[in-house]
């Protein structure tokens, strides 16, 4: 099952003291907050019924406790359930430990509860996350904000990050007590050097990726609908700018290290999605991809290399999403666009000669 990964010694005449060394993966609490009396019991079990060598944190997030015999792993996984009240991670083919950042618990710029998200889909899924089912691992991990400190983007095959779909929200006074040199940019950040005045035309404005603000002097303008939520601007001066209040969460799919076609990052599917308990619509997606990933999937092929196969559109179709300009990381990549004739007005049947009226060869 998940959690456990067996570990055996091929010199176990040589080292019998090591004929096993398993790896277990236990469940970390969202954000990873602790309390000291927690972990001096979880060290406590792994003296008594493993090597006492504990690892915070391995890759996905889990705690992993470092080598133990098979006769062990039944009572370390009663130990942990009935003693600490904590349960094993994923590891196989199967649901992987959900990951989240510290969300609205210590951070100011978080657009949703990541905590309670996490809490829900661990709960939710937790069959998925004990008994491999899956063609490969699958991965949600969850950031409160575009800045994306859990690396959702990079690693995960379903990111969810907090965004916003209102203004950004402006202090003038703020803005100018920056541009005056009242206020530190990066919130002092790199004060360890004399980097000069802060500039805010060619530090903030000239650095937005969509050019969708200026600067007259006097008042800091702000194209909203150009913005791509990248946070750069807010980093920079945190006590001008804040996200807005109509908060939600785009979704993205496909992240992954490199396995069989190399590295590539998520792309969005669903630009922006409330997310309310008890989560409804959210998990509706989940589910319909996981049922085409588990029919069409191959042997180890991530979700990601599974949307590079069948193709996006297809995919997209199939899990019951909407095409939306999103999902194209730049116009013309690929500048062929396949139309179903129920989708034509007026299906495939037209007069050439009317066409050719409109658009002279």
């Amino acid at each position: 099952g998940g959690g456990v990964i067996g570990r055996y010694s091929d010199q176990q005449e040589k080292f019998p003291a090591i004929w096993a060394f398993h790896t277990v993966r236990v469940n970390q609490p969202a954000s990873k907050f602790y309390h000291s009396s927690l972990l001096r019991k979880l060290c406590d079990l792994w003296d008594n019924r493993g090597s006492g060598m504990v690892n915070f944190h391995g890759s996905t997030g889990d705690i992993i406790l470092l080598g133990t015999v098979t006769e062990q792993l039944e009572p370390v996984f009663f130990d942990l359930t009935h003693q600490l009240k904590m349960d094993l991670g994923g590891s196989g083919s199967n649901l992987r430990t959900p990951s989240c950042c510290v969300g609205k618990a210590r951070c100011e710029w978080s657009c949703i509860d990541t905590q309670a998200l996490c809490y829900d889909l661990t709960m939710t899924y937790q069959d998925e996350l004990h008994r491999p089912a899956f063609p490969y691992k699958f991965k949600f991990k969850i950031s409160g904000c575009p800045n994306d400190c859990v690396a959702s983007i990079a690693r995960a095959d379903m990111s969810i990050i907090g965004t916003w779909i209102d203004d950004i929200r402006i202090d003038q006074e703020a803005v100018k007590a920056y541009v005056g040199g009242e206020l530190k940019p990066n919130a002092g950040a790199h004060a360890g050097r004399d980097w000069g005045k802060f500039d805010i035309q060619k530090e903030v404005i000239d650095l937005c990726p969509t050019q969708c603000m200026y600067w007259d002097g006097e008042k800091l303008h702000i194209n909203n609908a150009e913005c791509n939520r990248c946070m750069h601007c807010i980093n920079v001066m945190p006590e001008a700018l804040r996200p807005g209040t109509d908060t939600g969460a785009t979704i993205l799919m496909g992240a992954k290290a490199p396995i069989l076609e190399g590295a590539q990052l998520s792309t969005v599917m669903v630009p922006f999605i409330r997310l309310e308990p008890p989560y409804d619509e959210l998990k509706e997606i989940i589910e319909n991809v996981w049922m085409f990933w588990m029919e069409e999937g191959k042997n180890r092929e991530r979700l990601g290399e599974l949307i590079q196969r069948v193709g996006l559109a297809n995919f997209v179709e199939t899990v019951k999403l909407k095409h939306v300009p999103q999902m194209v990381k730049e116009p013309r990549s690929n500048p062929y666009v396949f139309w179903k004739e129920e989708e034509v007005e007026g299906g495939w049947k037209r007069d050439i000669k009317e066409f050719r009226k409109r658009h002279p060869a």
